[in-house]
């Protein structure tokens, strides 16, 4: 156990990087910023597949060597459990009266000649104890100072404590079982979808797909997904958290087995179509870019999803238009949906919403590097063998547009137009088949950890003594194994209930043991001065088989 809970708690160290990096499974857009604005230290994460943190091979080995260490420790227990489950409650201690909560009480006989016996005083509370839920066992035995003859009932409830703990382990093993072959079986995929595109569920559709290691492609279930519209709401009544988002909604057009729907789609609030979970990732801008040439002929036009930057959602996109120009020509573009202006005359974005739209461009032209056949991201332009047509290194400024603005490309090379802008949404596509198992696990892990935390493990005794007058005197007392800080009230309890069956008033009750009250526990008890001073356990005095004076059981 000392084995998984080291496990445990290096897996939970190994899974930080995972928070703290974006990851090529729920973030590939991330991942190619941060590639973009960390060159040298980017490569050597990849290498240590830190971007891949939940399927790297340091992180599955953790896993796996959890999973097995688990297992380990759940076999002997269950084993244990089993046996003890199996066994009869242990033999009444010689010495009731250093255990926790001693009580005692003084049974009158009941006169007329007709005494009370000590067989009938247990069997009394050996049916309390059993609708208390205890399993019982009767002993008989002798009293070691007075030699008279006792009568004991052992009991002991709680074993649903352990069984709790075992089905919280096993259900942990479940747990990660369901995952490994969810993981296995299932897939995920990113896709970006512009205002009024269609997403259809085929392996080409998706922007990047993450397979799990028995996937098969015919297991995308046919269907199709339209972005129809996006709508964001930003506070704009507190000063203090002016500008943040309070809600997102991507509302979509669905179609499958030739069935047309609507939905909504919003964060924390998937849409499940075919199979799958479409999970809402990120939203922003898309400005919609035309470039003619000097004839005015259209050679490329796009709504360009550009990646936001900052909370105001200052965007950076860019436009690559290898054909149809005297050369290839890429525009590197800022967007800044409410646009301000600093002391230093730097651009930014003042509110995220669509307030004041302003789009700048930075005009490279030469190789862009498309011709090579060596893919590139569409995120990210390759300056180094190109020369700035416009821009900060360059003789003309940046080009400044609105929406319905044109501009001319330097050099003669024609014009481009900011049409308008519409919104992007970028969605993960989840397939997990193993889901609904791991919901089961998770409710059995939560359910064995409340059991395990709740129902005390304890053992009670119940002795009676006959006495020369007639009378019974009866003891009882408890251990208990763990913490039970109830312990002592359950065996006074235990005590008032027997009185009742009896037929006796409370008042009847004789008077509490001097440790009544002390609690006890089985891994080594309270101790006490006793003779002469040498301190014993409470344990010392469970009798084991062959003790003498511990009585026969009946």
């Amino acid at each position: 156990m000392r084995t998984a809970l080291f496990l445990l708690l290096l897996l939970a160290l190994a899974a930080v990087p995972g928070s703290l990096v974006p990851q090529r499974s729920s973030d590939p857009n991330g991942v190619t910023q941060y590639f973009v604005d960390n060159p040298d230290l980017a490569p050597f994460l990849d290498k240590l597949q830190v971007f891949d943190t939940y399927s790297s091979v340091w992180f599955s080995a953790i896993y796996l060597l959890l999973f097995i260490s688990l297992i380990g420790c759940i076999l002997p227990r269950t084993k244990h459990h089993f046996d003890a489950m199996r066994a009869k409650p242990p033999k009444t201690p010689a010495r009731l009266s250093r255990l926790a909560g001693f009580t005692t009480r003084d049974i009158p006989a009941q006169g007329d000649g007709d005494e009370r016996s000590a067989a009938s005083v247990i069997d009394s509370a050996r049916a309390v104890l059993k609708r208390s839920r205890y399993r019982t066992v009767m002993f008989t035995g002798s009293d070691a100072r007075t030699g008279r003859e006792t009568v004991s009932v052992s009991a002991e409830r709680g074993y649903l404590r352990e069984t709790g703990n075992l089905v919280f382990h096993a259900s942990l093993v479940g747990v990660l079982a369901a995952v490994a072959v969810g993981g296995s079986l299932g897939y995920s995929g990113q896709r970006v979808l512009v205002e009024g595109q269609t997403f259809v569920n085929t392996l080409l559709a998706y922007d990047s797909f993450n397979p799990g290691r028995f996937f098969s492609e015919g297991e995308l279930d046919p269907y199709t997904l339209t972005l129809d519209s996006f709508d964001a709401t930003y506070e704009t009544e507190s000063i203090r958290a002016f500008g943040q988002p309070l809600d997102y909604s991507a509302n979509v057009s669905t179609t499958e087995g030739g069935d047309d729907s609507t939905g909504e789609i919003k964060v924390n609030s998937p849409l499940k179509i075919g199979g799958t979970d479409v999970y809402l990732l990120g939203n922003g801008y898309a400005p919609t870019i035309t470039v003619r040439d000097p004839s005015g002929a259209v050679v490329y036009t796009d709504s360009v999803p550009f990646l936001p930057q900052d909370a105001a959602l200052t965007s950076l996109g860019v436009i690559k238009v290898p054909d149809g120009l005297s050369t290839q020509v890429g525009l590197i573009g800022f967007f800044y949906p409410t646009q301000a202006q600093s002391d230093t005359g730097a651009f930014y974005s003042s509110f995220p919403d669509l307030e004041y739209p302003v789009l700048t461009l930075n005009v490279y032209g030469g190789d862009l590097g498309l011709d090579a056949g060596v893919p590139t991201s569409v995120y990210s332009l390759d300056t180094d063998t190109m020369t700035q047509l416009a821009g900060t290194d360059s003789a003309t400024a940046a080009l400044q547009l609105q929406p319905g603005q044109t501009a001319d490309l330097p050099d003669g090379l024609g014009t481009v137009t900011f049409d308008g802008v519409k919104r992007f949404a970028s969605f993960d596509i989840h397939h997990d088949a193993a889901q609904g198992w791991v919901l089961a696990f998770a409710i059995l892990i939560v359910a064995g950890l409340l059991t395990s935390l709740f129902v005390p493990r304890r053992r009670v005794w119940v002795k009676a003594t006959e006495r020369a007058d007639g009378s019974v005197h009866v003891e009882y007392a408890g251990l208990a194994r763990g913490d039970d800080p109830r312990l002592a009230d359950a065996v006074a309890a235990l005590a008032e209930r027997h009185a009742a069956a009896l037929g006796l008033a409370p008042s009847a009750a004789g008077e509490p043991g001097p440790d009544a009250g002390a609690p006890r526990s089985a891994e080594g008890g309270a101790s006490r001065l006793a003779d002469g001073g040498a301190p014993r356990s409470a344990t010392e005095d469970e009798p084991s088989g062959d003790e003498p004076g511990a009585g026969s059981e009946r």
